[in-house]
């Protein structure tokens, strides 16, 4: 029977959207899948701002005084306030309108915030976020709780500031993770060694390496649809088919792997006697990679399993 990738379930479901993703309909009307910041990494933000704000609020109140050098403790007391005031709105409303959603907390965790359909804010939902923030969210209403539990009960973690306004902060730097490079699971060792892959051509080979290097930032339905064109590429031109049941990722690290074990074997075979080695050091696909556990694959929860 025809065999076919897919990612997802069958009986027709839907594939769920990866933990910590969002998928947010662009002005376009095209669906993003987005990775939302969580409280964690915005209270740490939250924290190296208020630094700074304390920073500014502490410099500016000592230029001043020392500029106007009043005598009256109402003045003292006016100009305080006024600068606390300024610092308290005006350092994130002026950060996020003029880098576009990030203050220097956020660019230290990767964070911006957009707004609902993911394009850059504003003045307008900098000023909204910033205002709210200050009169309901600050640290010293309630400890900040009303941020907290906003950010606890909503699904994209959004604190009042971000209702108001219409955004949501996502998280646009992650740590990336260096992926394997291609190896031949343990359940498919018996069966490389069957390939002809005399009808694989370079170019093949060059897609498929890139697709699995990238997988990870493609979306659910980009994965399935290069995976899906990919597998069913190499399959006409790969025999024999694999085992039923192999996931899509380990069918295609599997015939790369060996492809390039049986390459690096013809110029080993092919060198001089007693010349120089083809290679200074062996590729990180020989034979004694192979028998590494297979990883956590494929991500974002997908799974190009083979339908019988």
């Amino acid at each position: 029977m025809n065999q076919a990738v897919r990612s997802h379930p069958p009986g027709g479901r839907r594939p769920v959207p990866a933990v910590g993703t969002e998928t947010i309909v662009s002005g376009e009307a095209v669906a993003v899948d987005l990775r939302v910041a969580r409280l964690g990494s915005r209270v740490v933000a939250a924290l190296i701002d208020l630094i700074a704000q304390l920073y500014l609020l502490g410099s500016l109140t000592t230029a001043i005084l020392l500029i106007v050098r009043p005598t009256d403790d109402a003045l003292v007391a006016a100009m305080t306030l006024l600068v606390y005031v300024l610092v308290l709105v005006g350092y994130p409303v002026t950060c996020e309108t003029l880098s576009r959603g990030r203050t220097l907390g956020k660019m230290v965790m990767g964070i911006r915030v957009v707004r609902d359909d993911g394009g850059p804010i504003h003045f307008r939902h900098a000023f909204a976020r910033g205002l709210v923030g200050a009169v309901v969210e600050r640290p010293g209403v309630l400890l900040g709780l009303p941020a907290i539990i906003s950010m606890l009960s909503s699904r994209t973690s959004k604190r009042l500031g971000d209702i108001f306004a219409g955004t949501v902060v996502l998280q646009v730097s992650v740590p990336r993770t260096v992926g394997e490079p291609p190896f031949v699971p343990l359940a498919l060792l018996g069966w490389v060694s069957l390939l002809d892959l005399s009808g694989m051509d370079d170019s093949l080979a060059l897609r498929a390496r890139q697709f699995l290097s990238r997988a990870h930032a493609l979306s659910p339905p980009a994965l399935e649809r290069l995976g899906s064109g990919l597998v069913d590429e190499i399959r006409s031109v790969v025999t024999p088919p694999p085992p039923p049941g192999t996931p899509g990722w380990a069918y295609l690290s599997a015939v790369l792997a060996e492809r390039s074990r049986r390459s690096y074997a013809r110029l080993v075979a092919q060198r001089p006697a007693g010349g120089h080695p083809v290679s200074p050091a062996a590729p990180p696909w020989t034979p004694a990679r192979l028998t590494v556990a297979p990883p956590t694959r494929p991500q974002r929860g997908q799974d190009y399993s083979y339908r019988r």
